[in-house]
This record gives structure tokens, C-alpha cells and sequence, in this order.
């Protein structure tokens, strides 16, 4: 099993629950990646050395075990910044996932910075995440909440960005590097030469993005960014909030407590340095550590050929699907605009039901809105099966998968 860019056999041997059968005798077919990722030996193995060997709270203290969690857990905040080519490890802050992140953004910088009738721009693919923290944010300041059209094709129609620039009241435009639906790659680099035309901040969102491309975050020129690790091999639990360090600076704290501060007295308290400042309380140091063993083994395969690898899958899988009579594939045709996500709908099947027959085939996809429900507004269905593929996933994944449609679609008599 072997594309023309990884050896995923080598790869798949490294995930134990790959190796397990579901329905007592069905191998398992993961195409669920979109939601959350299988994790590698490395990764689990880093989560049980911390609690065997040594499990300490983190900043606090001088003993050796102390010391030797603090270092790993720095450690990951250093390789995080290399991994997306951050400019300073302080403006690395861990949150719990990329919808914490977006919330911190929208507390500790909207309401310093967003007033009554400014605009706030997001887009029709955007998962809930990135739009529940603004319309609560523009619902209390007295703000309008705009959106960025989808065509067709599912891209995004800019046009209708430059319309809301013109008015000089828009503050903040947030959008998804990769629709977590569509599978679309947004040309995030030219929607941020359009914002700093006009001096508004951007906030992207790289929940999708940055386990399947390259990203480069002095390149992207952005003012913040957010990502969570249980989709690029990490644990759950553990997500990232890249800022701009002036702007960290400018914020208030999200969650007051422990570390965070740097003196407390009765009637008043100073804040600790950055990025510790946004880092209240004990934090989950284990899943942490086991992130910088997940962004060793991606650094290892090398991000160009996780890209490339998908490509080459979803290719394969588009291929095979459109020639299925009675079935919709939504997002980019041009697999160069898209990463490896195919949302779709077979005919009258339910996607629920769709799902539930092909499990019995061992085969775990999502169905439903996936958290984008103005999307599916736009799409004027009320959900989709969604197929996500990542670096263990096969073509023969891919064919059993399509044999399986076939066969739901003999039950459905399509």
C-alpha cells in the first residue's frame, strides 16, 4: 500500500486502532478524519511516559519531576511555532481548541475594539465556531454581522467582501482557511492583502488547514489564528491561539487564576508575561506533551507530501464517485482547490441512514450539518454525508468505501 508519495503501510502499522474489527468482522475503514484524527503509537506513548514517569503540575516548582514537565511542555510550544513559522514563541497560547481560541479572540479583543454599527465579516462555510462567538459579540455591542457569499463552485465569492471594505466600518474579518464541508481552500493570502488595504484585523481559522498543508504564518500576514491538535494526530483537549504579540499585549485576560498573574493583592492584581497571561489554572500538560509527538511525526512524513498524498486520494475518490448515477458531490472540482473532503448526497438516502448502513460494512464517515448550518442553508439541503481522508487512508479504502454506496444504493433500490 504505498501512493507515489508516503508508504502507508509503514504509516498504518503505527496506529494500533487500525489493526481493530468493528461488526465482529469488518476491518475498519476510517473516513472520519474531518472530526478527529486516529492517533499514533509515538503520540500515546508520550501521553503514558508523562504519567509514569513524570507527572508534575508544571511552573510551580523546583523538584525534578516538576522541572522535566515544564521543559516538555515548553517544548511543544517552541515546535509549534516552528511548525506554522510563528516569529515568536510568546505569541503561542494553548487553549483547549480552536473554538476556545476564537472565543478568546472575540471576548478579550472584540469588546475592547468592536462598537455599535461596526461590521464584522465571516463567510456562508464557516463552522459554527466562527460564527456563534460573533453574532453573540455584534448581538451585545450593537454590531452588524456580514457574510461572504459561496458560489457554485463553492468558493467564495470576494466580491462581496470588497462591497463591505468600502463602507470604512468593518473591524474584523474572520474566515476558515479550508471549509471543514467543502473541502474549499480559501485564498487566504489575497483576503488579507484586501483587509490591510483597508486596516482591518483578520482572524483564521486553521482548524482544517494546518493538519493537511503547509502553513506559514509570517507569510499569511495575519492578525490571529487558531488550530486545534485532535485533528493533526494530537489528543483531544489541546488546541492553539496564534496573536499578533502587540495585540496580546492590548488584551484582557479571558480566565483569571493561577499563573496567569504576576502579583495579586486585595484590590488589585498585574498579569503575568505572555503568553501566560491567557494560560489561567493548571493546564492539560499531558495532552500537550503528546501534541509535540504528533507534530514530530507529521515534521517526519514532511507536510508537502501529507498534501500531496490527498491530493492523490481524493483525485481517486472524486473520480469514482462521479460515476455514481444519483449523486451530488458539492465543493471545487479542481482537486488543487480542495483538500480532502468530500461532502455529498446519494439520491433520496438520508445521510443518517446512509451512514448507519455503510458502518455495517465497517466503513465510519459523518453525516448531518457538520456544525455548518448556514452552509447547508446555502446548499438548500438540510445535510450531507461527508467522506475525510488523512495520511493512513488508502485507494482500496477508497473502493470498498464506493462498493458500500453501491450496495446501499441496491437497498434504497436507486
Amino acid at each position: 500500500m504505498q501512493t507515489s508519495f508516503i508508504n502507508i503501510e509503514s504509516i498504518r502499522n503505527d496506529f494500533p486502532i487500525l489493526k481493530r474489527k468493528v461488526h465482529k468482522d469488518k476491518a475498519l475503514v476510517y473516513l472520519d478524519n474531518a472530526a478527529t484524527t486516529q492517533k499514533p503509537i509515538q503520540v500515546i506513548n508520550a501521553i503514558s511516559n508523562y504519567y509514569l514517569t513524570y507527572n508534575s503540575n508544571i511552573h510551580r516548582a523546583v523538584h525534578e519531576l516538576a522541572e522535566e514537565a515544564t521543559l516538555a511542555y515548553e517544548t511543544t510550544r517552541d515546535k509549534i511555532a516552528k511548525f506554522i513559522n510563528a516569529k515568536n514563541r510568546e505569541e503561542i497560547v494553548f487553549v483547549r481548541g480552536t473554538t476556545e481560541a476564537i472565543n478568546l479572540v472575540a471576548y478579550a479583543w472584540g469588546r475592547q475594539n468592536i462598537d455599535k454599527d461596526d461590521i464584522i465579516v465571516t463567510t456562508e462555510y464557516e463552522h459554527h465556531s466562527n460564527i456563534v462567538p460573533w453574532q453573540l459579540l455584534a448581538k451585545e455591542k450593537g454590531a452588524k454581522l456580514e457574510y461572504i457569499g459561496v458560489d457554485d463552485n463553492g468558493e467564495l465569492i470576494l466580491d462581496h467582501l470588497d462591497k463591505y471594505l468600502q463602507t470604512g466600518k468593518v473591524k474584523l474579518v474572520a474566515f476558515s482557511q479550508m471549509s471543514n464541508v467543502l473541502g474549499t481552500i480559501t485564498d487566504s493570502e489575497e483576503i488579507v492583502k484586501r483587509c490591510k488595504k483597508y486596516g482591518v484585523r483578520v482572524l483564521i481559522d486553521g482548524a482544517q488547514s494546518v493538519p493537511h498543508l503547509k502553513v506559514d504564518l509570517q507569510k499569511l500576514d495575519c492578525d490571529f489564528f487558531a488550530f486545534s491538535a485532535h485533528k493533526m494526530l494530537g489528543p483531544t483537549g489541546v488546541g492553539v491561539l496564534w496573536a499578533r504579540k502587540e495585540l496580546l499585549q492590548n488584551m484582557v485576560p479571558f480566565n483569571g487564576g493561577g499563573d496567569m498573574i504576576r502579583e495579586v493583592h486585595k484590590y488589585e492584581t498585574t498579569w503575568n508575561d505572555l503568553p501566560y497571561k491567557f494560560e489561567a489554572g493548571t493546564p492539560n500538560i499531558a495532552d500537550v506533551i503528546g501534541f509535540a509527538a504528533a507534530l514530530d511525526y507529521l515534521d517526519k512524513i514532511g507536510m508537502d507530501k501529507v498534501r500531496e498524498h490527498e491530493m492523490e486520494l481524493t483525485k481517486y475518490a472524486l473520480d469514482k464517485l462521479s460515476q455514481m448515477k444519483g449523486i451530488i458531490l458539492y465543493g471545487p472540482k479542481d482537486v488543487t482547490k480542495r483538500g480532502g473532503v468530500i461532502s455529498f448526497n446519494l439520491g433520496d438516502i438520508h445521510p443518517h441512514d446512509l451512514a448507519t448502513i455503510i458502518d455495517e460494512d465497517g466503513i465510519a464517515i459523518r453525516s448531518g450539518h457538520h456544525c455548518a448550518q448556514v452552509l447547508m442553508e446555502r446548499l438548500d439541503v438540510s445535510a450531507t454525508s461527508r467522506a475525510s481522508f488523512y495520511i493512513y487512508n488508502t485507494k482500496e479504502e477508497v473502493d470498498v468505501f464506493v462498493k458500500s454506496l453501491n450496495r446501499a444504493k441496491e437497498l434504497f433500490k436507486l
